[in-house]
């Protein structure tokens, strides 16, 4: 009982002396602040009194300009999509950081663990490449000694290979831990004539948009359907006009009248020359009761490489390249939908030359027998890409098919009703 009265005595003493304070403006009270001293405050109080500038608006959504750096609302982010055609660089945490803090470099960033953490990478760095230029004269000394010496120009050129794979994987373990690296991948100003950009943009493909084509490609069996096996190592992107087209889409008649524009990105070094074959396997067959396919496009010898990935159908050269002109999709009336298969075959003997590019032409010119095996058959190649997306029968597809050429469209295709079999009465006796 004391100590409790002591303690309230204690506590009205406190509150009697704070509305004492609070009655008597003379006294003056100082809060707590970290901009300036109490010295400075003092001299600031007793000098002339200026008025002060009044601080700037907080900038608002529609004040600010629709920057893919800055943008952190989603409908700024719509709105720059719609009026651009761009996509916001980074996370909406980082561009929301960037739009309300100052402007400084990220390497000069004033935190000591990060600055800490800069000065190990750095050694770690200079390790790597100590070992790259080690490595160098390794594969240059390999390359002057004779073939005799490691059993065989056979011997000689796998222990080069492998050398360079080596090689290249040195490289990118030295720029994989460094923040400027992956700043500047993430802004989209990566050099993809550099390993680690490759390998950066390479490992974001396959983590979500590699397991989507394939899924799409599982799903709507274009193995074994087209080919025994299909593992794609480029990524492959379609747009019609500025719409970007997801593997699997389908797409209106009016979409797909026009020939796309392509973007083949391939994440290992060199120019290759690659060939594109655009097909539809499910062509009906009322003869046979089946499915034919057909070629809608095709195309030989055009180059790509990790920095040149824009592959337009529309204006590739005629003469020698494209050896079959895009032919519109369509679908009859009846018919399930159509799938449209877009490969890209990387030829492994560079252009086509000499009776080689007169059999493909050839095949080219009776589209409704042509084979995708026969072409990688003739012409040694590889899948390295692919997409696809879907057609059917619309309001629109009777004019697309009429402005191309093809017959068929007052045509309606019904499936046969399953024949009924013969009723036989079974034997009463069995249920008595």
């Amino acid at each position: 009982m004391a100590a409790t009265g002591y303690f309230s005595k204690s506590l009205r003493t406190c509150q009697q002396c704070t509305f004492s304070r609070l009655s008597h403006p003379s006294s003056h009270t100082r809060a707590f602040r970290t901009s300036a001293s109490a010295k400075l405050e003092a001299s600031i109080e007793t000098g002339p009194s200026t008025p002060e500038a009044p601080p700037p608006p907080a900038p608002t959504e529609s004040r600010r300009n629709v920057d893919p750096n800055t943008v952190a609302t989603p409908r700024l982010e719509r709105r720059l999509t719609r009026t651009t055609g761009q996509q916001p660089i980074g996370s909406r945490r980082r561009r929301a950081a960037l739009l309300t803090s100052a402007n400084v470099p990220f390497e000069q960033l004033p935190y000591q663990c990060f600055q800490e953490a800069r000065k190990l990478l750095v050694a770690d760095r200079k390790e790597k490449l100590k070992q790259i230029d080690e490595e160098r004269r390794r594969i240059a000394k390999v390359q002057a000694d004779p073939a005799e010496k490691y059993g065989g120009e056979y011997i000689k050129k796998g222990r080069l290979v492998r050398m360079q794979n080596y090689l290249e994987e040195l490289k990118i373990l030295a720029d994989i831990n460094d923040p400027i690296i992956k700043k500047r991948f993430e802004d989209g100003d990566g050099d993809m004539n550099r390993p680690i950009y490759r390998h950066l943009a390479d490992q974001q493909w396959r983590k979500q948009r590699r397991l989507i084509l394939m899924q799409r490609i599982n799903q709507m069996h274009l193995v074994p359907d087209m080919l025994a096996a299909l593992d794609p190592t480029a990524e492959v992107r379609m747009l019609f006009g500025r719409r970007s087209v997801q593997p699997g889409e389908i797409l209106n008649s009016r979409v797909s009248e026009t020939p796309p524009r392509l973007n083949v990105q391939v994440f290992d070094k060199g120019q290759r020359h690659v060939s594109i074959v655009v097909m539809d396997p499910d062509v009906p067959n009322v003869d046979t009761d089946g499915f034919d396919s057909r070629c809608h496009f095709f195309a030989v010898d055009i180059p790509i490489s990790p920095t040149s990935t824009a592959v337009p159908l529309l204006k590739l050269p005629g003469d020698g390249c494209v050896l079959r002109k895009w032919l519109p999709p369509h679908a009859q009336k009846g018919s399930p939908y159509h799938r449209l298969a877009v490969f890209i075959l990387e030829q492994k003997e560079g252009r086509t030359t000499g009776e080689k590019a007169k059999e493909l032409k050839s095949m080219a010119k009776s589209p409704n027998k042509f084979s995708l095996r026969s072409v990688m058959g003739s012409l040694p190649s590889r899948a390295i890409g692919v997409h696809l997306f879907r057609t059917k029968w619309d309001d629109t597809m009777a004019d697309v098919m009429q402005k191309a050429g093809v017959t068929g469209a007052n045509i309606e295709l019904k499936r046969k009703k399953p024949e009924k079999l013969p009723y036989q009465k079974k034997d009463g006796a069995r249920y008595r």
